[in-house]
């Protein structure tokens, strides 16, 4: 059964358009991840100023392995320190991190 990871980034409206330069960059860093299974990026439209940071993996085990190494400590410092074009020395767009972690209980694609 799948496991899905949302992390709920408040990010101020003055810091949205840096928060999704980042992630850009950031492509590829999780997609080799052993047991990911997919990624979305969600921009807030109304009502909100939080982004949603939507990952699915295999197991539970999967995301632990992936949060523990290298690409994901390197990536989220880089973020933090605002370092190597990441931030332009402004340090974190989200002013709040929060992460909800659910597991598939049903799943629907569309039909051929």
């Amino acid at each position: 059964m799948s496991v899905v990871k949302i992390n709920v980034l408040t990010v101020p409206a003055d810091m949205r358009e840096e928060l999704e330069r980042r992630f850009s960059k950031r492509a590829g860093m999780v997609e080799s991840a052993a047991g990911f299974e997919w990624f979305e990026l969600l921009r807030p439209v109304e009502g909100t100023d939080q982004y949603l940071v939507y990952t699915r993996w295999r197991s539970e085990e999967d995301f632990q392995t992936w949060q523990q190494g290298q690409a994901f400590q390197r990536g989220h410092a880089q973020a933090a320190q605002g370092a190597q074009g990441h931030g332009h020395g402004q340090g974190p767009a989200a002013t709040g991190s929060e992460v909800w972690t659910f597991e598939v209980a049903e799943s629907a694609g569309p039909k051929s």
